[in-house]
């Protein structure tokens, strides 16, 4: 008996042809392709959002608009010096979107939309719509009608237009929090005052390296980690401070132990935070770990559902745009010592939602 002939290996299929878009370059889009919209030419913010899109880019040029100097390598540049070179590059590219360079989105998330540029009216139009994208999203109280408004104004009428990173921005915030916490831990009333004030001017500033990274297309998880790492430190040197600092101006043991207990409680939460992030491995925004005490989602998420007011009361006090604000009023209204109560309460908020998780994993729960 002959056996049937073994199934023959199908061939697999060709791999699919990239998403493409036409990025039209001529001299009717010169005038606005090399206008600076927030810290970047038109053309190279519209190059760097299709990229970040995983579009491949055929940018049809006739010598008019200036290039970026560096591109990405989905950029194909053909050349079209006649209006029928154009035409013939269109009918290689049936059905492709075609954008004009001079054409500015505020949202990164689409092709869709845009404002052309030609003017300084339209130039400011095209900002206005690029900085009100960063108001999106759910924030704090503080940070939305206080910290935001005068982060925004700095990022835009100034770090815009200087030659500094985002990275650069948030060592340098850092070490304005860091000189508060050194001015806190003196002791003196009113040196402290001045420590609470730069802690909150780092929160405003903290903001900043944000921003900057969004408006020029630059954000990194590495500077995403960085933020991270030195707003968890900073909190920490903020209440270790309070304490140190009550303790040399009264003497008050309980002082020293409410500012270190408040420290050494955001270390565990920091510890097992870090320890989520690389488990999850889903960003290095610390709002969107998932935590098993909020039903295995993110702060983020439930914020952005309709949770009680207990759970966002809580959510607020602990949020470091406010219990930083909230320390500053303390001190400017002869209340300081508030400040030590509000911290540890803060310390044992993130002790609680640390260790539920810790205790979640031991019992061998699932991911």
């Amino acid at each position: 008996m002959i056996d049937p002939p073994a199934d023959k290996p199908q061939p697999s299929p060709p791999p699919a042809a990239p998403k493409a878009v036409l990025l039209r370059a001529t001299a009717q889009e010169v005038v606005g392709s090399t206008t600076r919209v927030a810290g970047l030419s038109v053309i190279e913010r519209s190059i760097k959002q299709i990229d970040r899109l995983g579009y491949m880019i055929v940018v049809a040029s006739d010598g008019s608009c200036p290039l970026p100097k560096y591109l990405p390598a989905s950029v194909v540049v053909r050349k079209v010096p006649k209006p029928d070179d154009l035409v013939a590059l269109r009918r290689e590219m049936p059905g492709v979107v075609e954008i004009p360079a001079n054409l500015v989105r505020a949202s990164s998330r689409t092709l869709e939309g845009g404002l052309r540029v030609n003017d300084e009216a339209s130039r400011k139009r095209a900002e206005d719509a690029i900085f009100a994208e960063l108001m999106r999203g759910r924030q704090g109280f503080v940070a939305r009608y206080l910290n935001r408004p005068v982060s925004l104004f700095i990022t835009r009428h100034l770090l815009c237009h200087l030659p500094v990173t985002p990275g650069q921005v948030c060592v340098a915030a850092a070490l304005v929090g860091l000189c508060g916490a050194v001015l806190v831990a003196t002791g003196s009333y009113a040196i402290m005052v001045w420590g609470f004030f730069l802690a909150h001017l780092q929160a405003v500033l903290d903001g900043c390296d944000r921003e900057l990274a969004g408006v020029r297309l630059q954000e990194t998880h590495f500077r995403q980690r960085l933020d991270m790492m030195l707003d968890e430190s900073l909190d920490i040197a903020i209440f270790a401070a309070l304490g140190v600092g009550f303790f040399r101006g009264t003497g008050v043991g309980h002082y020293l132990a409410a500012g270190l207990a408040a420290a050494a409680m955001h270390i565990f939460y920091d510890a097992v935070l870090l320890g989520e992030i690389r488990r999850q491995g889903e960003s290095e925004n610390r709002l969107e770990v998932k935590w098993r005490l909020a039903g295995i989602r993110s702060i983020k998420t439930r914020l952005e559902q309709r949770s009680n007011n207990l759970v966002r009361t809580l959510v607020t006090m602990g949020r470091r745009d406010f219990f930083i604000f909230a320390f500053l009023i303390y001190a400017l209204v002869g209340r300081p010592r508030l400040a030590l109560v509000h911290a540890p309460l803060v310390g044992f908020g993130l002790l609680v939602v640390a260790a539920v998780q810790v205790i979640w994993h031991l019992r061998g729960s699932p991911e």
